[in-house]
């Protein structure tokens, strides 16, 4: 509904919230992690005897876990709950008391982020000269967290040390995450952002215009190949033609350095309708097919930097591995 009219949103079932997630209410790597966790306390909210809690609780992990396929931080969390259920320091509780443990470890994850969030902020916040042009992709901020971004998080933190700069903002087709919610965001923090298609920014490459570049990811591979919005490649690449830096900002979480390469990532193929209704376009002729990946992959050769809670990072990623 963005940015014409904002409404908050109550979910009572796992299976709203899988569905909230499915159809983008609630999108950005991050923030569908943590939702994700609190997803698995709603399905025993209602339970009382230890058998009943455990059984709904394991019965709402494949669902929750398969959401969305790309975003590796979903499955993370996912897991981190599943297996604090099963651990031994849960072996002996009563309902009540799992209940309780496994919406404290939500809660503790919700924390995490808000302060991975911050940390990412004051990680990159060096990168931002004042007087810069920086340009991002798609939506990396408080809407995507539990706190104040990835990508954005290091334009607030630039912003409060007394750096001035301007934002471009890519539309990012198909559904306009950039010109609908990164530019709402930015204006709303005072933030001067402006929105530009994404076919053009090429001409600001080009003419030099952007000093800088930082998007976020919903999953980094182990060589560093970097996953995140359709769209991000092709900047990528006119960065590294114009020399111009290209930075990946995103948490320990969302690395998957159990997989090789981005060759690895799986990629989600969404509906048609988003291609068409955002702009309320008329649709294509009778017969036409279409494709619309949601995500592509950057290759670690395109990337000046892997922005984290824990610092600027490269390959590979000792910091994290630990």
């Amino acid at each position: 509904m963005l940015p014409e009219k904002e409404q908050q949103r109550i979910i009572e079932q796992p299976e709203q919230l899988i569905e909230a997630i499915q159809q983008l209410v609630v999108r950005g790597a991050p923030a569908i992690g943590v939702a994700a966790a609190y997803g698995l306390c709603l399905a025993i909210r209602g339970c009382k005897d230890i058998d009943t809690v455990r059984s709904r609780f394991r019965e709402a992990l494949p669902a929750l876990r398969s959401a969305r396929p790309t975003a590796v931080n979903l499955q993370h969390m996912v897991d981190r709950m599943a297996d604090l259920e099963s651990s031994a320091e849960c072996e002996h509780l009563d309902g009540a008391a799992l209940k309780e443990r496994l919406l404290s470890e939500a809660r503790a994850i919700d924390e995490q982020d808000q302060q991975c969030c911050q940390a990412i902020g004051e990680s990159g916040a060096s990168l931002i000269a004042d007087g810069a042009t920086v340009l991002t992709h798609c939506n990396a901020g408080a809407l995507a967290t539990a706190g104040t971004g990835t990508a954005l998080s290091v334009l607030y933190e630039a912003w409060k040390q007394g750096k001035r700069f301007q934002v471009l903002a890519g539309e990012t087709r198909p559904l306009l995450q950039g010109s609908r919610l990164t530019a709402w965001e930015l204006h709303k923090n005072g933030i001067p952002v402006e929105v530009i298609c994404d076919g053009a920014a090429g001409s600001f490459f080009y003419n030099g215009e952007i000093d800088v570049v930082i998007t976020g990811s919903d999953r980094v591979a182990a060589n560093g190949d970097a996953a995140n919005k359709i769209g991000t490649y092709t900047i990528a690449s006119l960065a590294k033609a114009h020399q111009v830096p290209f930075y990946i900002a995103a948490p320990s979480t969302s690395f998957d350095l159990s997989i090789a390469s981005g060759d690895e990532i799986p990629i989600e193929q969404r509906s048609a309708d988003e291609i068409w209704s955002p702009t309320s376009q008329q649709q294509p002729p009778e017969g036409i097919g279409h494709r619309n990946p949601a995500f592509d992959v950057t290759p670690a050769s395109h990337i000046a930097g892997w922005i984290t809670e824990v610092g600027i990072l490269h390959p590979p990623f000792e910091e994290i591995r630990r």
